[in-house]
């Protein structure tokens, strides 16, 4: 068995959560924040045989996606006259994917 721990942005999370009740693929939903741009994000457990962890993995590659953004930098505090104060363009990733082996698993 495999711990498959998935962060995905908002964006994605209802769409991915359709494909896995579609799929069979029991999963745990967190709300959770953080990154680069601080952002909402979604973090899904699942726990899955081994055999189906490309099955799960292929259906978070298809339905995550990279994004472009626009992000405004910290402003420059020294009285510099500084570009940082304009938006720019980031990549945001579309999910981070952990996968861990798992000794024991019990469902009560």
């Amino acid at each position: 068995m495999k711990l498959i721990i998935a962060i995905v942005q908002n964006k994605d999370a209802s769409k991915l959560q359709a494909a896995f009740v579609k799929n069979n693929i029991p999963e745990t939903k967190l709300s959770t924040t953080g990154g680069f741009l601080r952002a909402g994000n979604t973090t899904y457990m699942i726990g899955i045989k081994d055999e189906r962890v490309k099955e799960v993995l292929d259906i978070i590659k298809n339905i995550s996606r990279t994004r472009e953004q626009y992000m405004t930098p910290p402003v420059n505090l020294d009285g510099g006259i500084s570009d940082a104060s304009y938006p720019v363009k980031v990549q945001v990733c579309g999910a981070t994917v952990m996968v861990l082996p798992i000794d024991n698993f019990y469902q009560f």
